[in-house]
């Protein structure tokens, strides 16, 4: 994973000043960078018998997708209020300064699928660990496999929030 590491840019300053911004739209760009990555998902997973790859808004939406059609498996959104079309599910969380909020499809699951969630970048963790209480409050027959991130930002500590949950990240900075 060192190659797709070096392809991933830094953008200082953004989205705001003092935040050096993880950039992964070289990596997008890259066909061999991007199969590389996806092909490394796919090697840890290819055996658990994966019913569902659960993608978080919205870049983890590109690797949830791709990482579904390599697996055989189906994929489900986790997306922010009003996107999802259907009768929805909410979880509200805090953020450093105020709230957010993500939803779910109420038919997102069948019962006792295994499932996989997964991000682009693992930070402080909240929108991970608000996700994982949003499944399990209202799927309580699924299986969570593991989460999984593109990136982990270690010094932000976002494993914390997430103790109870086995991850993987492909790359740590």
């Amino acid at each position: 994973m060192e190659s797709v590491k070096q392809i991933i840019r830094d953008i200082p300053d953004f989205p705001k000043e003092g935040i050096i911004f993880k950039d992964i739209t070289p990596l997008l760009a890259d066909a061999s960078a991007f199969r590389e990555t996806i092909n490394a998902l796919k090697k840890r997973y290819v055996d658990k018998e994966i019913d569902r790859v659960v993608g978080v808004e919205a870049r983890g939406f590109i690797f949830a997708s791709a990482l579904a059609y390599a697996l055989g498996a189906g994929t489900t959104m986790v997306r922010k209020p009003g996107k999802l079309p259907y009768k929805t599910y909410q979880e509200t969380y805090s953020l450093e300064y105020g709230t957010d909020t993500i939803e779910i499809h109420q038919d997102a699951f069948q019962s006792s699928e295994r499932i996989v969630l997964i991000d682009d970048v693992l930070a402080t963790g909240g929108t991970l660990a608000a996700t994982l209480n949003l499944i399990r409050k209202n799927f309580e027959s699924v299986e969570i496999e593991e989460v999984a991130f593109l990136i982990e930002l270690d010094f932000l500590n976002g494993r914390e929030k997430l103790k109870d949950i086995p991850i993987h990240s492909l790359i740590h900075y």
